[in-house]
């Protein structure tokens, strides 16, 4: 039986959600305005098209995003919650799924202009962290910097705190570089299993390299004073926690802070978690399966670093971009994240891509809408580099 998650106030319990049917679905209607995003590009003969019809819960799916979810389908993986973490961990990606398309196609994938090089973060940074260390990732683009020192961004991938990888969330790291001249520094966090790297150990991780790359910015050829923190989904969490822990820590804050469909809630009762409850690639019973093996207790969902919403104090975080899919369970968290920033006094933009799904920031190399969401970002970290 899957974990259940705490209730508060005003909320309804989530039941516990055994083995699921990917493509079962909710047939509502989409709530709320959507971001004019949307391309009318879908019939070109040069994009890759999918082929079968779309879900019940999600009929305007973006073309190429429904092929991508599509093939992702098709590698017919048993469901997370049946696995054990390790067996999870070996499951298909978004990102293979993209790869395997292109393959079909005869396509290649574009070829980010980035140096990539990797090292492990000092033992005096992960005492209170992993003891063996914290190895990063670290992107360089080739281009001729404008000054003799570029901005930087530390990175944090998605997986619910369980899968992912640096490799599964390279296309987004190597597009972050190249597109904002910045050095990007994606964090290989310890993941969770049933009985290791419990809460809040990936968010001390994550706050560890942090630190660590801006103790260490002469060294990466960064200007301590233009960091910028980017994370997805459970990345996008830890990233506006980094800047929670600064505060607390009394450390140097981010310049800014991109967040793409974060995690901010423990609630699954929401309109999105309603409607896309079914969707792939995330559904609720992979959160659910999620955060029963990250959380050491269901009570961990109500500690600041996890309910961004309703519980941390966002006063004083630096300026801040949301990215929000629209066929996703955390739509709704994304947006209430944004009013409770605007609320705070903290200057926000929020971008809502009609069509899409989770994860599809790094599928770029098959679906228009992510490269438009790729330059959107690029755009908003440049104008904070200023």
């Amino acid at each position: 039986m899957l974990p259940t998650f705490s209730t508060k106030l005003g909320r309804v319990a989530s039941r516990p959600v055994g083995r699921f049917l990917v493509l079962a679905g909710l047939a509502a209607a989409c709530a709320g305005p959507l971001a004019s995003c949307r391309k009318d590009s879908d019939s070109s003969p040069s994009l890759i098209q999918p082929t079968s019809a779309k879900p019940s819960y999600a009929p305007n799916e973006n073309d190429q995003m429904w092929a991508v979810v599509e093939q992702f389908i098709s590698f017919n993986d048993p469901a997370l919650p049946t696995l054990t973490a390790r067996q999870a961990r070996m499951t298909h990606s978004v990102t293979d799924a993209v790869k395997a398309l292109l393959a079909k196609n005869n396509r290649s994938a574009p070829s980010p202009a980035v140096t990539v090089s990797q090292r492990v973060l000092d033992k005096q940074y992960t005492a209170l962290s992993a003891p063996d260390g914290v190895p990063v990732r670290i992107y360089t683009p080739t281009a001729a910097a404008s000054g003799t020192t570029r901005p930087g961004i530390v990175y944090y991938h998605g997986g619910g705190w369980v899968i992912g990888s640096l490799d599964v969330y390279e296309p987004s790291a190597q597009a972050l570089a190249e597109r904002t001249g910045a050095v990007v520094v994606s964090v290989d966090y310890r993941l969770a299993s049933e009985t290791m790297n419990k809460f809040p150990a990936a968010h001390e991780d994550a706050y560890a390299a942090y630190k660590w790359v801006r103790d260490n910015a002469s060294q990466l050829n960064i200007n301590p004073a233009k960091i910028a923190v980017a994370g997805e989904s459970a990345g996008g969490n830890m990233a506006a926690a980094v800047c929670i822990l600064a505060r607390e820590r009394s450390y140097a804050l981010p310049i800014h802070e991109l967040l793409v469909y974060p995690v901010a809630d423990n609630n699954l009762n929401t309109a999105s978690y309603q409607q896309y409850a079914n969707a792939v690639p995330l559904n609720k019973a992979n959160i659910q399966y999620f955060t029963g093996l990250y959380f050491n207790t269901p009570a961990d969902g109500d500690n600041r670093l996890i309910s961004l919403v309703d519980v941390a104090d966002l006063k004083g975080l630096p300026t801040t971009t949301i990215i929000g899919a629209e066929i996703d369970p955390l739509q709704t968290e994304g947006q209430s994240l944004r009013d409770k920033l605007a609320a705070a006094g903290v200057s926000t933009e929020y971008q809502l891509f009609a069509g899409t799904t989770h994860e599809f920031f790094g599928t770029y190399a098959v679906v228009p809408l992510a490269n438009d969401a790729q330059d959107y970002a690029a755009t908003r970290l440049k104008a904070a580099f200023q």
